[in-house]
């Protein structure tokens, strides 16, 4: 009786823990296909999550793939505006160059026919205004410019103003100087005056004393007749009275061209037309009046000043504007 008490108190019990056991494991399983049912559904999400990342990174990817296309493009748009803007403006600074050289040898060449430094003045000035605002290969431009503007300003050229002041004063002479013809005839016109004045008076009483007195006076007469006296240019004696006022004339109007040549600086011609004016000067006026000597002093001074004074030519500029030109 105890013992099938105790066998079936055992088969309860292990009933029991069957039981029991059963209901533990299956929550577990309850538990663990939970648990397996959220980790699925965690990989899908996270598989979901990958994906919606990879596509992301791959809309990203694309995007910065066309940003840097893009951004390549703007370089190398920037870098055509650039080169467009370099090429302007050394297109810009070749055609200053080019006007610059063109302008210094148009002036070099009127200098050289006026002899005058101002339009190889101004040109320098212009040019150099021109490029002052250009870049840095221009700075061999603009010193060699420099240069040759403190050297034409440094020359010792020909004072024109005071030249052609005195040239003035020399044509205001002219019409005071005597000519050599009519210093002769004012001579001999005073001839007679002057045997006159120093005959004697009336005659002494007395035969001997009235023959003395007669044969001087006859002796004065027939001196006062011919008049010897050296002539250096007999031409001058030739010229009728009507004449002096034209030869007058010419001398001034050589005079002016003179003055003409020494205004526009052709010292060559200057020194003819001087040359002309003082051959007229000693050939036909008197050189014993003291107007002859200032005239000629005049002349002298003039002809000693209007030199050529041997201009500078720019050839620093235009080397350097040569090698500017060409450093393309």
């Amino acid at each position: 009786m105890s013992l099938a008490a105790g066998a079936l108190l055992a088969a309860a019990l292990a009933l029991g823990w069957t039981a029991w056991s059963s209901q533990r494991l299956g929550k577990v399983e309850r538990i663990l296909v939970k648990r397996q049912d959220d980790g699925a559904q965690q990989v899908t999400e996270a598989r979901v999550l990958a994906k919606q990342a990879e596509e992301g990174a791959r809309e990203a990817l694309a995007k910065t793939t066309l940003l840097e296309a893009r951004l390549a493009e703007v370089g190398v748009q920037r870098e055509q505006i650039d080169e467009l803007m370099r090429s302007m403006v050394r297109s810009r600074e070749d055609q200053l160059l080019g006007e610059a050289e063109a302008g210094l040898r148009a002036a070099l060449q009127l200098s050289a026919i006026t002899g005058s430094a101002e339009p190889l003045v101004a040109a320098l000035q212009l040019a150099k205004e021109r490029l002052a605002s250009g870049s840095l290969r221009l700075e061999p431009v603009r010193s060699a410019l420099e240069r040759d503007l403190e050297r034409l300003r440094n020359a010792a050229l020909a004072d024109v103003a005071t030249l052609a002041r005195r040239l003035d004063e020399a044509v205001a002479l002219v019409d005071a100087l005597p000519l050599t013809a009519d210093s002769a005839r004012s001579s001999l016109a005073a001839a007679p005056a002057e045997t006159a004045a120093s005959a004697p008076g009336q005659p002494a009483p007395g035969w001997a004393s009235r023959l003395s007195w007669w044969g001087g006076r006859l002796g004065d007469e027939l001196r006062s007749l011919v008049r010897i006296r050296h002539i250096d240019q007999p031409e001058g004696m030739l010229l009728a009275p009507e004449q002096g006022f034209l030869l007058r004339e010419n001398l001034k109007l050589k005079l002016l061209n003179a003055r003409l040549a020494v205004m526009s600086r052709q010292f060559e011609t200057a020194q003819a037309d001087l040359q002309a004016c003082r051959a007229a000067l000693d050939r036909y006026f008197d050189r014993s009046h003291r107007r002859h000597a200032q005239l000629g002093d005049l002349l002298q001074g003039v002809a000693r000043q209007a030199q050529p004074g041997g201009l500078p030519r720019p050839d620093d500029s235009l080397a350097a504007l040569a090698a500017a030109a060409g450093a393309r």
